[in-house]
């Protein structure tokens, strides 16, 4: 296993218990996309990330999200397939029952993420990436 995979299940350790306090592991400038979901558009830096996670967990009631399968791609990325849980507080929707299949794709380099791509449907990274199912 290689360093990058180290850092991205490490990550991913702390998202399992619903802590996604840390950015530790970010650069300062990092990059987060959400191409598709509740509310998809770009954050850029330790201060709009936190902004954006804190307002995106207040809408959810117990989110977590959980590694499934870990893919080391060239040029530093990791993509992750993963499974969401949670109840949104205003809808009452339990995606956790829906088995929201989604990924994340993780560019990393120096030992940090500069860029953070989060998909809800992972048939959507596969088209992003020309990967198959």
């Amino acid at each position: 296993m290689t360093a990058n995979l180290d850092l991205v299940r490490s990550i991913y350790a702390d998202w399992e218990r619903g802590d996604f306090s840390r950015v530790d592991w970010a650069y300062p400038q990092l990059e987060i996309t959400a191409v598709e979901g509740p509310d998809p558009r770009t954050f850029v830096g330790h201060e709009a990330v936190r902004d954006a996670w804190r307002g995106f967990l207040s809408a959810w009631e117990h989110y977590r999200v959980a590694g499934k399968e870990f893919r080391e791609l060239d040029d530093g990325r990791v993509l992750v397939f993963n499974v969401i849980g949670g109840r949104g507080k205003g809808s009452g929707l339990d995606v956790t029952q829906t088995e929201t299949k989604g990924a994340n794709l993780f560019h990393v380099r120096d030992g940090r993420v500069t860029k953070l791509v989060l998909y809800w449907n992972r048939d959507r990274a596969f088209a992003d990436l020309g990967l198959e199912g």
